[in-house]
């Protein structure tokens, strides 16, 4: 099986392991820098990991990338789902523990109550090359958190992210054009 059919037949079935998703996205080839500007739609890639579920429940809709120092990593639907918001990251609780009740869909509506306290219109990461598990990728820096989010390419429109967070698992997401 190619690397696209690995991604497809694991994505159909997640979630998946930890180590099967590490292992696609070591069999994926790297991205440039230059590869990842402009607006990417998110969506999850669960495997197991306490996130899986959060993303969806809060209308998260993506990332974008004006340049490598211009770098929007959290992009919010509006209560409509009529357009996006970037919300500042170092604002977003991060580690607490949430019952799977909290990955409803009443968690966007507080996030779109939020928005005028957690909104904002400045950068919060950057992109650089780096390298990760012995490969060098494009890889989102977060200003404000301890986070690096790693991209490989499974397609010319689709990339599978793996954040990098310190004293955590990986967690997996995938970003489309």
């Amino acid at each position: 099986m190619t690397a696209v059919e690995d991604f497809t037949t694991l994505l159909a079935r997640t979630p998946v392991s930890t180590d099967e998703a590490l292992a696609l996205f070591d069999s994926l080839d790297p991205v440039s820098v230059d590869e990842m500007i402009g607006q990417w739609w998110g969506s999850e890639f669960p495997t197991g990991h306490p996130m899986d579920g959060l993303l969806a429940a809060t209308g998260w809709a993506g990332k974008r990338f004006d340049s490598a120092d211009e770098v929007h990593p959290l992009l919010f639907w509006n209560a409509d789902r009529s357009d996006v918001f970037a919300v500042d990251p170092a604002l977003v609780p991060m580690n607490l523990p949430l019952p799977d009740a909290a990955r409803k869909p009443w968690l966007h509506k507080v996030i779109t109550l939020g928005r005028p306290v957690m909104g904002t219109t400045k950068y919060t990461a950057r992109l650089r090359m780096t390298e990760y598990r012995g490969v060098s990728s494009a890889t989102m820096i977060y200003d404000a958190r301890p986070i690096n989010d790693v991209f490989h390419r499974v397609d010319a429109t689709t990339l599978l992210g793996c954040m990098d967070l310190r004293d955590s698992a990986p967690y997996f997401f995938v970003l489309r054009r």
